[in-house]
């Protein structure tokens, strides 16, 4: 019983910590931010290699077809969206696409920071108002 209560607590924490929603934000960022028809002619992507890249893009319409595939695991989609561009493109064109997009970053670690720097925004406000607080300063 302690075990399914840590679990729980822990669980807790993180969802508050990062919303499913900002998952779900970066995700939507992620598709909007980049000028795929751009892409498609930068990297001479075949029709096909577009078509899978569009279907990839429209393969969520809505948050409730994001959230069914990804709620226990809302940081699983930079894994599988990027790994699926990757396999679309080649390496060769992925290599280009992530220089051109991502300055040469990998695109699931720029999202990895991202989520970070919301964290730690986040935890900066809480943590300046602790000090304070335990200080007794007031203003």
């Amino acid at each position: 019983m302690k075990k399914i209560w840590i679990a729980l607590m822990l669980a807790g924490t993180f969802s508050l910590s990062y919303a499913q929603s900002d998952y779900y934000n970066d995700y939507r960022r992620s598709i909007t931010d980049v000028n795929w028809q751009s892409v498609a002619a930068d990297l001479l992507l075949s029709v096909a290699q577009t078509n899978q890249i569009n279907a990839l893009n429209d393969r969520y319409r809505d948050y409730d077809s994001w959230n069914r595939a990804y709620v226990s695991q809302p940081d699983r989609w930079r894994e599988d969206r990027y790994y699926e561009i990757e396999r679309i493109l080649g390496r060769e064109k992925y290599t280009k696409f992530k220089k051109n997009y991502y300055k040469g970053q990998n695109p699931v670690a720029v999202y990895n920071r991202n989520k970070n720097n919301y964290k730690k925004a986040k935890g900066h406000k809480n943590k300046a108002y602790k000090m304070e607080k335990k200080h007794g300063h007031h203003h």
